[in-house]
């Protein structure tokens, strides 16, 4: 039996761990779900999501008596293993009396994820991102004496304050799988060379979706950009490149699929920039819906400042929407400019603007790049294909 891992399961942005783990169950492997936070009661799930909710082993909140259980039960089985448990949590963490403290829940919940661990008869768990859940994990699986590993994703894995531990956790994971080459190459400068051989790339995968029908030729083009709203997701560029071709491009409308601390300032550019009546914020939906919004997209925008290799983008091109996206990170990966979307320099306004209304005026490039967008999710991106390393790490094939 394998677990997975994660500080909060299932969420609306984290959708490629169902899919993963769904297309392992498919393969033969039996997985069970563990995180330490229950999503909110109003996070907008589908039913696949609150399904896997329903079967997921939650830490918290914690009960006071089944803690003190859980911890006097550590004690019993091995006293030595238990205060050698505690020594890795209170060293591997980054400086400072805030860091001290938390190492010190990070252990609590650990010990509390052992026994969960154990119930279940794990053998090994795989563990999405490297922070906080990573240190719960690696506790849990050193108590429970069992194997683990890490899926690293993007910045978050290996900036500070992560950089500062990620190095001890690959160490003692048996693999780290990275979601793009950009990510194994960014994860490689901060740990020995030594640990260069636990690094694997395994790619988040997505259906293949369904084409959408044509639109007609009368409605106006429709772009959506879906993402938190955020200063690093950069929509703040992508209203500033609306405001410069709103007067010469066809029409258009523009949905902004996704919640977050800027959506008010946002609202208030596009009205300030003059392209409101143009846009719309329609804030988070589930995964059902947004793939439904998706579908009848003409463009999907992205204009981040960061990425990894984002899922949205995949999930775009599996539906055949051309893309218009930033050169950066492991975007290029996926997109190659001119062959199956476009790229632009991340935060260049007019660079964005001059590749969306190329790709506004000319349908035939938009069918285009949806073809050959769709092929090379197909290639590489698709679900079973791309689980396919990770399926054999973790001994589905018998390798072990």
């Amino acid at each position: 039996m394998i677990g997975y891992f994660s500080s909060e399961y299932p969420t609306i942005s984290h959708t490629f761990i169902r899919r993963e783990l769904s297309a392992l169950r498919r393969k033969g492997i039996e997985v069970r779900t563990f995180s330490i936070h229950r999503p909110p009661r109003d996070a907008p799930l589908g039913a696949a999501d609150r399904q896997e909710e329903a079967q997921t082993f939650y830490v918290q909140p914690p009960g006071f008596a089944s803690t003190v259980r859980a911890h006097l039960g550590e004690i019993f089985r091995s006293p030595l293993r238990y205060g050698r448990a505690l020594g890795i949590a209170v060293k591997n963490r980054p400086p400072g009396a805030r860091a001290a403290l938390w190492s010190l829940f990070y252990f609590a919940e650990g010990v509390i994820l052992a026994g969960a661990l154990r119930h279940a008869r794990i053998r090994h768990l795989h563990v999405h991102f490297a922070r906080a859940g990573g240190d719960v994990a690696r506790i849990a699986c050193f108590l429970a004496g069992i194997s683990w590993s890490l899926m690293l994703h993007s910045f978050g894995d290996f900036e500070y304050p992560a950089v500062l531990t990620i190095a001890d956790k690959i160490g003692a994971a048996r693999f780290a799988a990275c979601a793009s080459y950009f990510v194994r190459a960014q994860v490689s400068r901060v740990i020995p060379i030594e640990l260069w051989d636990r690094l694997l790339v395994v790619r988040c995968g997505v259906e293949l979706g369904e084409p959408p029908a044509q639109r007609s030729e009368n409605d106006p083009l429709r772009i959506v950009c879906v993402g938190r709203l955020s200063p690093e997701k950069g929509q703040y560029q992508l209203l500033h490149a609306l405001a410069q071709i709103l007067p010469v491009a066809p029409p258009f409308r523009v949905t902004f699929v996704g919640d977050g601390p800027t959506r008010s300032f946002l609202e208030a550019t596009a009205r300030e920039l003059g392209v409101a009546d143009a846009v719309e914020f329609i804030g988070a939906r589930s995964e059902p819906d947004t793939l439904r919004i998706l579908a009848g997209a003409d463009i999907f925008a992205l204009a981040s400042l960061m990425e990894g290799l984002p899922v949205v983008l995949l999930e775009a091109m599996a539906l055949g929407v051309p893309v218009v996206a930033p050169h950066v990170a492991g975007i290029p990966e996926l997109v190659t400019d001119g062959a199956n979307g476009l790229l632009f320099p991340s935060s260049d306004c007019d660079a964005l603007a001059a590749q969306l209304r190329r790709l506004l005026g000319d349908r035939e490039l938009r069918r285009r790049f949806g073809q050959a967008g769709r092929a090379r999710v197909a290639e590489e991106f698709a679900i079973d294909r791309a689980v396919e390393p990770l399926f054999k790490r973790l001994g589905g094939d018998g390798s072990g």
